[in-house]
Formats: C-alpha cells, structure tokens, sequence
C-alpha cells in the first residue's frame, strides 16, 4: 500500500482538528477499544514477559530464527511469538505511562551501555518509564492496509530527547488473505528499513485475525523513526497479476507498541526550552505543575496564564493540563515555578532576584526532574518575565536570563491569531503547509492534507462558500480513464476535477502543446468553492490524486509507480469577502477554537474572574483554559486580564471567563436573570427548552443558530452539582460574551476538565448550556440570541428580510406605495405647469 508512511503523524496532527474529523476519531477509537482486547490472550498463550528485566533483556534482542547469535553476542535472539487467534471476548487495559523498575544490569551491558558513576550530561540515570500506545494513538484512524506483491504501509514515531529506548516489543494484529502462497509470501517488519521480523502466513490461519509479538533491537530506534509492515505476497507459481485483488493484507489500528525508556541526564539551559518541559516528539498529552505562592495575585497569575498559553500553543493537539500547586513542588518531575521576593513558595529554594527573571535549575536530590523559574522583585516584572518567556524564548541562552528590556510593539488586531487563515487576503497553501507535503507519488498515495483554522463567525450565508484558486500538476494519462482529483474537507466530499488523457490527434494537440512537461506530466488551473456548511473552525482540505491502475494482465511484471500529483504552493484560499457576523451564545463556537475570546489573539479583550477564595482547582481549571486558548491562536495570552467578582464592573469593556463552584462564585446569584443558570449557593436554577428532544446535530442549519424559546425553569437542592458550561451575553455591556465554568472540585471539577480536552466529547458541546457527566453531555438551553460582528446595510436588509416574509411583503406595498406617491406629485406637477401655459 501507498508511499504515506512518513505522513502517518502528520495526519494525526491534522485528522483529529477538524470537527467532522473528530467523529472519525470517535468510530475509530471505539474501534480500537474493542479491538484492544487481544492482549489478554496473547498473554496467556505467546511467551509471556516474566519481569520487567526480562521484558527489557528479551526486547533489546533482534528477531531472528531461535538459536541465532544476537548482534551483540549475549545469549540467543528469541523469535516471533507463535500467532495467536484474536479473541474478541479478552478484555485487558493498555499501559500508559507505566513506571517500571530500573534497567537489568545484563540489558544495559548488552546494549553497550555504560552505566555512570556520576550523573553526567546524556548518560543514563536510575529509573525510566514503560508506554503501550496503539497504531490510532500514533495516528492510523484507519486499519493499514497493503496490496499487490510488494505492499507497504506504517506509522511514524519519535522518542523524546531525554530518553533513550531500552526495549521495544510490537504486539501486531493483522489478518492475510487465504490465497496467499504460504511458501512465497511473507509479511516482514521494518524499523527505519532494518529488518526486525519476517513472519510467516499459514494456510490455516489465513482470513482471521492474528495476534503477534515481535521483538525489536532498541539499536534500531532513533529520534524519529518509521516502523512499517511490508507484504510479499504471491498467488501462484506461474505467471501472476502484481494487481491482482486476491493480494491483500490489513494490520489493524489497535496493533500497539510496547516501549520501556530510561532517562538521560542534561544540563540545565534555556536554549534547549521548551525542553524537557515539553517535547515535540512525545505525542502524550502534557502535565506540567505550575507552582505558585499561597496567596497568588492577579499578576502573578496573569504571569501563569501567559505561560500556560504558550505551553497551550506548542502542545497543540495533545492538549496540556497544568495542575496548580500551591507553596510547594510535586515530589519530582518537572514543574514550572512563579516568585516574587515577597511572594514565594515555601518548599522551593529560589535564588536571589535582581529583575525580571528566567532560569532553569536541576532538582534537588532526591527528587528528579527541572525547575522552570518565573521570577521578578514584584507582581509586575514578574508578568514582565512570562511575556518575554513567551514571544523571545527563542533568545534565551544559558541557565538564566535576567530581561532588561521589553518592548511591546504595535498592539494585536482581531483575527490575526498565526494559527488561523488571514481573512483580510488571499492566503497561499506554501504559507499553511511544507512544499514537500504538497506533492505525492504513487498509484496509493496519501491525500495532500491542508490544515484550516477559520474564525466561526464567518457570514456565509447565500453563497458560493470560500472560492480556491487551485493550481496543480498531474501524470498524463496514456488513455481515458477514472482518474480523478478529488476534494473533500474533513469527510465531506466537494467535487471531482477529472485527469485528462493524452491528446487523441493531432486536432487536440493545441490544448495540450503548452502545459505538457518533459516528464509527461500537465498543470492545470481551476476555481473550487468549499461549502460554507464544511468549511469549520477546524477543517481540513484533503485533496486526493487517484489514479486509475491500468489493467496489464499477468506476465507483465510489477506495475510502475510512475504517477505524481502534485499541489502548487502558489494556489490560494480567499476568505476576504465574508464579512464578521455571529449569532451567540454559540459553545461549540467556544470548545472548537475559544471563540469569542480569541478574536484577539493575545486575549486582551478577555478578563477572567476568579472566586475572592479561589483555589488550586480553580487555578487548575483557569490555567487549563489558557492552554487551550494558546493551542487555538498559537500565540501567548499576553493581554488577558484576572479579577475577582466585586471588581468586575470596572471590566464591562471585556470578555468574561467565569470560574467557580455555586456559593463561592456570587455572580452566578448576581446574574441570575441574564443567565440559563444561576445559583444562591443552595438551589440551583436550569432554564430549559426543547433542545433536548431534538436530534445532535440541530443546531447548525443555513441561516446559523436556530433559536427555540425557554419552556421552563427548574430549579432544586441537589447533594452533588454537576459540572457545567454555559454562555450568555455579558450584562455589563452589549455584544460582550461571558462563559461560566461551574464546577467543585472533586468529580465535577475532573470531568469538566476531561470534557475540555477530549477531542470525542468536544463536537458534543453546543448550545447555551452543557452539563456534562463524565463523557456524557447534554445540552439543556439554548439561550437568548444576541450577535456580534456587523454587515453592511444591504447584506443586513436581505438577511433580515429573508427570515420574515411578510415583513418583506409589507415593505414591498409601503415601497410601492411611496413610488405611487412620487409619480402621482410628479404628473400633478407636469399637469400643473401644462395648464399655466
């Protein structure tokens, strides 16, 4: 199959951003889950792993026949496990990020390896981490699949800087087709093209899924890395069709790759940031524990704000969570620690400040891990220190950084955030993707995928939808045939451009004379419209060169992959001529790209308003959203703006973000009557309608949000709040939005925070209002519309208009009854003058 396999990463940067691409995920991962189960009894019946040493001593072998000298001469290289039937009844939990005892002697001395006396820069250090992450968590959303005799297809994965693989095992499930030659056909294993397995396909277990462990030498391992499964298949003996669609292997998604790390010691630098705080290569989702003093201010924790939202911006799809802890470290690992010289935590030893600061410093024993120090002598330089960590860390040199100087440059306009397609200008696809990403080869290529982030208060309506001046080259057929370009946003198909065959005459030679190139390929140009119903806040054009495989018949030899289709970075997507225009509360406008507030993508129209007692779990919550704030703009919160409630009216100019639990929150009382939820620390109060009995996907329809009224208020004690999204126009001031999380901490708090980070449960967030039960969400209200943006008076007249029919026949008579009366004034004054002469 297809030449893709470096590409399998990049499509789950950019699979899982779309909205309709996270329904995708959700088939996939529940397909996953069941499938997931096969390593119960895989356990049972291959060899199982007796210890943890043994896992790392047996995994650091290369698969080879039993009896076989490994490469580094210690004992023998155990083969494959025998395969194993699936059994979809098993039911097992895959590990994730599971300690494990420190490396076996033997292991490490046969991995040359030296064990060091003294912790020195990139040796290793006692303890490590094991991981089980499945083929869809490295980005297949899709079984892989392999045809003909020379299939190949995989995922891409990287291992972080500071650790080195010191065991790897691939538990694979994969099915074959039953006219296999078992004596000619094989399915082979490759990590970064070395050799790791050859697996045999049996008569007797073909056409039913296998289960498979295969042992790989970490030597092979490197920081980014392509493990592949490559079939050589043959049907028969004699003369055969590589074509042929009896030649067929699938490697199943939940296949899953086992891997046991140790750790490298290096030395403290903030040129290496954002390393080891956060890793590029690590595809988990990032913790990192944000320290702050008992008593935190509004600046120190706007200062924690602005560095959560950077960290935000380079997780990106991974989501990160920064769990606050108040006057103390966690007992090891990493964390990130924010002082002032009156202000600091009690278990942190914080050297002395002369200014605005930034340092990284070791941990002391016993604990591991870094400390990222934000410091300043006071509340302001050290929210002075997080901005220059956030727009100049690629500056910073050396364990610390003392800033002397920060000068703001021109303030931010609306919609400029990196992430998201300009809206002022046609933007070119060189400036969303890499020209190497552009450009695929082969008759099973990969789409050419280009990520677009838009702003969802984009107005739409009546139109063509977004145009695209779409320049690309392509294989000239050597007859007429299916081949096609095709273009689908997420899974929403747009149309077919057809790929045209060589001239039949020399009549047609014209057409062609000027766009054939010498490598028998052709440009072309045309103008694509994306539906203004697909084009959402997180959308992905998928354009996909299909290439019709000419029918060769057997005895003709492998097939050439000598096709190419390739995307002009010059081409274009014009999203200027939309003007600004929503109706709100809208939260799937706010979960899918933090909508109202990252108008402005340093969140300087924002104010966040915490509970006067507020703690570690409203920081938490607070600091989580910020994440998701910066992985939406790409940029850090740099302007965003912490109050507390009996200060909020001086900020009746921003966006407000609502922290807080019922009875510690007083605007949930105070606002009771502009909100679909509110509380007096008792009751609580739900407004409803009939959302709830429509189906889930009711609420986008063509002219935007469709409005129901309120049916009641429901208001009762409950021993346990759930946790709760809602949005309502700010009473402060008109066209200002305001968004409340409710939640306590406990359960309610975790599954809010889950909720916001889950790309299943995501999508479900919609309407006014969401309560949400674990990954449960029901949408309860959909509150009183109000819109923000502005249209220009004739697009405002037809939109208004086209909603109210007799509105329009009523202003259609009073127009005609004013024409009636200019005609009857004009003819009475050409009368008049007739008359007088």
């Amino acid at each position: 199959m297809g030449k893709g396999i470096a590409r399998t990463t990049t499509q789950h940067l950019q699979s899982g951003r779309g909205m309709t691409g996270w329904a995708t995920r959700l088939r996939s991962r529940r397909l996953v889950r069941g499938l997931a189960c096969w390593l119960a009894l895989q356990t049972a019946f291959a060899a199982p792993l007796a210890s943890a040493a043994g896992l790392v001593a047996s995994s650091a072998r290369v698969a080879a026949p039993p009896g076989t000298p490994d490469a580094t001469g210690v004992g023998n290289v155990p083969a494959p496990s025998a395969a194993v039937p699936f059994d979809p009844n098993a039911i097992v939990q895959p590990v994730l990020a599971t300690p494990t005892p420190a490396l076996a002697a033997s292991s490490v001395k046969a991995l040359g390896i030296k064990t060091p006396t003294t912790a020195e820069p990139g040796t290793l250090v006692p303890g490590g981490r094991r991981q089980t992450l499945t083929f869809a968590d490295f980005g297949a959303l899709d079984p892989l699949q392999l045809r003909g005799t020379d299939g190949q297809n995989g995922i891409a994965f990287s291992v972080r800087n500071d650790e080195v693989v010191t065991g790897a095992v691939l538990h694979l499930i994969y099915s074959y087709s039953p006219a296999l030659l078992p004596a000619i056909s094989q399915l082979k294993v490759l990590v970064n093209g070395e050799v790791a397995a050859t697996l045999p396909v049996p008569h007797e277990q073909a056409g039913m899924l296998v289960a498979r462990d295969v042992s790989i030498d970490p030597r092979f391992i490197t920081e980014f890395n392509h493990l592949n499964v490559q079939l050589i298949g043959h049907y028969t003996q004699q003369c055969e069709d590589p074509a042929n669609s009896s030649l067929w292997a699938t490697v199943s998604n939940a296949s899953s790759l086992d891997l046991t790390y140790a750790s490298l010691t290096s030395k403290p630098d903030l040129a290496a940031l954002p390393q080891p705080f956060f890793d590029r290569r690590d595809v988990r989702r990032l913790e990192l524990p944000f320290v702050l003093p008992s008593k935190p201010g509004s600046e120190t924790l706007e200062a924690a704000g602005i560095v959560a939202s950077w960290f935000g911006a380079l997780a990106g799809y991974r989501g990160a969570l920064f769990p606050a802890q108040l006057d103390e470290a966690p007992l090891s690992g990493n964390a990130v620690v924010f002082a002032t010289a009156d202000q600091r935590p009690a278990g942190v030893a914080i050297p002395a400040i002369s200014g605005p600061t930034i340092a990284v410093v070791d941990r002391q024993a016993p604990a591991r891990g870094k400390l990222l120090l934000v410091l300043g002598r006071n509340e302001a330089e050290l929210k002075t220190a997080a901005k220059a960590l956030g727009v100049g860390q690629s500056v910073l040199s050396g364990e610390s950084a003392t800033i002397t100087q920060l000068n703001e440059l021109a303030p931010r306009a609306p919609y400029d955030a990196p992430n998201w397609l300009p809206t002022n200008r046609p933007v070119r696809f060189g400036e969303l993707a890499e020209a190497r990403d552009l450009t695929v080869s082969g008759y099973d290529a990969d789409a050419v995928r280009v990520n677009l982030r838009v702003p969802p208060d984009l107005f739409m309506w009546h139109t063509s939808g977004a145009p695209i001046d779409l320049r690309y080259r392509y294989t000239v057929r050597p007859k007429p045939d299916r081949s096609s370009l095709n273009i689908s946003i997420n899974d929403g198909f747009v149309q077919s451009l057809p790929i045209p065959a060589k001239p039949a005459s020399m009549f047609d030679l014209g057409r062609y004379f000027s766009t054939i190139l010498p490598d028998k390929t052709a440009d072309a140009r045309r103008t694509v419209h994306i539906p203004p119903l697909l084009l959402t806040p997180r959308a992905q054009l998928r354009l996909h060169f299909y290439y019709d495989i000419p029918d060769t018949g057997e005895c003709h030899g492998r097939l050439l992959e000598n096709v190419v289709g390739s995307i002009d970075p010059n081409s274009t997507i014009d999203l200027s001529s939309f003007p600004h225009y929503m109706a709100l509360p809208d939260l799937a406008a706010f979960a899918n790209s933090g909508f109202p507030f990252t108008r402005m993508a340093d969140l300087s129209e924002t104010a966040v308003v915490l509970p006067n007692d507020a703690d570690s779990s409203d920081y938490s919550l607070y600091l989580l959203e910020m994440g998701r704030m910066g992985a939406s703009t790409g940029y850090p919160a740099t302007g965003v703006t912490v109050t507390t409630a009996d200060q909020v009216d001086q900020l009746a100019n921003k966006d407000l973000m609502i922290f807080g639990a019922p009875g510690r929150q007083p605007l949930l009382q105070r606002w009771a009557k502009s909100m679909p939820f509110s509380s007096d620390g008792d009751s609580r109060t739900f407004e409803l309608s009939d959302i709830v009995f429509k189906l889930e996907d009711w609420w986008h329809g063509e002219r935007g949000v469709e409005r129901a009224p309120a049916r009641a208020d429901l208001s009762l004690v409950s021993s346990n709040g759930a946790a709760l999204l809602t949005g309502f126009e700010s009473p402060l001031q008109k066209e200002r939005s305001a968004v409340a999380f409710v939640s306590a901490a406990g359960q309610s708090d975790a599954d809010l925070s889950s909720a916001l980070l889950d790309a299943d449960v995501l999508p479900q967030i919609q309407g006014a209002m969401a309560v949400i039960h674990g990954r449960s969400v029901t949408i309860t209200s959909n509150g009183t519309a109000y819109y923000i943006g502005h249209l220009s008076p004739q697009e405002y007249l037809r939109w208004a208009l086209s909603s109210h029919p007799l509105l329009l026949l009523l202003g259609g008579i009073f127009a005609a009854l004013i024409i009636a009366a200019l005609f009857y004034r004009a003819l009475r004054s050409i009368a008049a003058r007739r008359l007088r002469d």
